[in-house]
C-alpha cells in the first residue's frame, strides 16, 4: 500500500493557505516537503489518520530527526513549524506539550571580517556582485532582501533604503552609502534599457505582492516597482506560471562572494551573511547606539543584537593576554 502522494487535496490545501498567509515560496516549499517526509515517516495511507495521536507522531518524528538524523537545531525548529502550521491551520487540530528529544543548539559568535578583510574582498568583485555584497556591508542587508529590492526602495534625496516585507514582512529603513550612489545610478540606467526592451518586446511585467497586479493593472510594468537586480533571463513564475523577469538568483552573488575569499586567502567562513555581521560589528566600534542597530538592522529583540558586544569583548578588542605582560 502506498503512502498518502504528494500530490493530495492536503498539500494543495496547505499550499493555498501558505499563499493566502503571505508566506515566502521557500518556506512553502519547505514546510510541504517537511509533511512529505511526515506522512511517509509514519507511512500514513489516509488523511484522517493524521489527526490519531497526532501528538505521539509529532515527538517520534521530531525525536528521530533529532537523535538518528542528527540534524541541526535550525532543521528540527523548521520541521517543528512545519507540522505546528499543519495541524492548526490546515488540520484545525493544533496540538501542545510537545515532549521530544530536541537537538542542542550551539551558542556560536557570528563570523566578522576586519574593514581590511572586507576592502580586499570587495577588491576581487566586480558588475552586479560587487554593487550587491557593497549594499550588504554599507546597508546591513540580507541577501534575499538585497535582491528583491524594488527601484522605488532607492531614496538618493535621503540617501537611504526602506526594506519592505523584511523577516517577518516588517519594514524599516537603513541608510544608502554615498560611494555606492554613482555605481547605482549607472547600474540603474542599464536595468531601465533592459526594461524598455522587454516592455518593446510585449514582456515587462514584474511580480506584485499581494494582488497589486489585479488593484492597478499596469502598476507591474511602471518602472518604480522593477526590480533593482533583475536575472538576466524570464523565466516562469512557479505559483501563477506567468513569463517575467525575476529578480536575480542569490546563489550567484554567493558564489563572486566564494571566489572572492579564496582570491584573498581568508582563512574565514565568509557567506553573504557575514557582510551584514561586519556592517553591525563596525558600527558598534565606531559607537554607534546598540538600540540604532537593532532597528537598522530590523530586529525584533535587542538580545538578537547584543550578540555583537560579545564579539567586541573578546580576543584583542576586550582582552590583554597575560602573555604580553610576561
Amino acid at each position: 500500500m502506498s503512502t498518502i502522494k504528494p500530490n493530495n487535496s492536503l498539500l494543495d490545501q496547505m499550499h493555498d493557505i501558505l499563499r493566502r498567509l503571505h508566506y515566502s515560496i521557500h518556506t512553502e516549499r519547505a514546510y510541504c516537503d517537511w509533511v512529505v517526509r511526515y506522512i511517509k515517516f509514519h507511512h500514513l495511507k489516509e488523511k484522517e489518520t493524521l489527526q490519531v495521536n497526532s501528538k505521539d507522531k509529532v515527538e517520534a518524528f521530531l525525536t528521530h530527526l533529532a537523535v538518528q538524523g542528527n540534524v541541526a537545531a535550525s532543521t528540527q525548529n523548521q520541521a517543528f513549524n512545519a507540522l505546528v502550521f499543519l495541524y492548526s491551520k490546515v488540520l484545525n487540530a493544533p496540538f501542545e506539550g510537545v515532549q521530544a528529544a530536541r537537538t542542542r543548539k550551539e551558542k556560536r559568535v557570528p563570523e566578522v571580517l576586519t574593514r581590511e578583510e572586507v576592502k580586499l574582498v570587495l577588491s576581487f568583485l566586480s558588475g552586479t556582485s560587487e554593487l550587491l555584497v557593497k549594499l550588504l556591508y554599507g546597508s546591513g542587508l540580507r541577501i534575499t532582501e538585497a535582491v528583491r529590492l524594488r527601484v522605488q526602495d532607492i531614496d538618493f534625496g535621503f540617501k537611504q533604503i526602506t526594506i519592505r516585507n523584511g523577516k517577518g514582512l516588517s519594514e524599516r529603513v537603513t541608510p544608502l552609502p554615498n560611494n555606492v550612489e554613482a555605481l547605482l545610478r549607472n547600474h540603474l540606467e542599464k536595468v531601465k534599457t533592459i526594461h524598455q526592451q522587454d516592455l518593446l518586446k510585449g514582456s515587462g511585467s514584474v511580480y506584485l505582492p499581494y494582488a497589486l497586479d489585479r488593484k492597478y493593472s499596469n502598476a507591474n510594468k511602471e518602472w518604480n516597482w522593477q526590480y533593482v537586480f533583475p536575472s538576466r533571463i524570464l523565466s516562469t513564475d512557479p505559483r501563477s506560471g506567468v513569463v517575467r523577469r525575476h529578480h536575480t538568483d542569490q546563489s550567484t552573488v554567493n558564489k563572486a562572494i566564494k571566489q572572492s575569499v579564496r582570491k584573498a586567502n581568508i582563512c574565514k567562513k565568509v557567506s553573504a551573511h557575514t557582510f551584514r555581521h561586519s556592517f553591525a560589528t563596525h558600527l558598534l566600534q565606531r559607537g554607534t547606539d546598540i538600540r540604532t542597530i537593532q532597528s537598522l538592522l530590523g530586529h525584533k529583540d535587542l538580545e538578537t543584537t547584543m550578540i555583537y558586544t560579545h564579539i567586541l569583548n573578546l580576543g584583542g578588542e576586550g582582552v590583554v593576554s597575560p602573555l604580553d605582560d610576561l
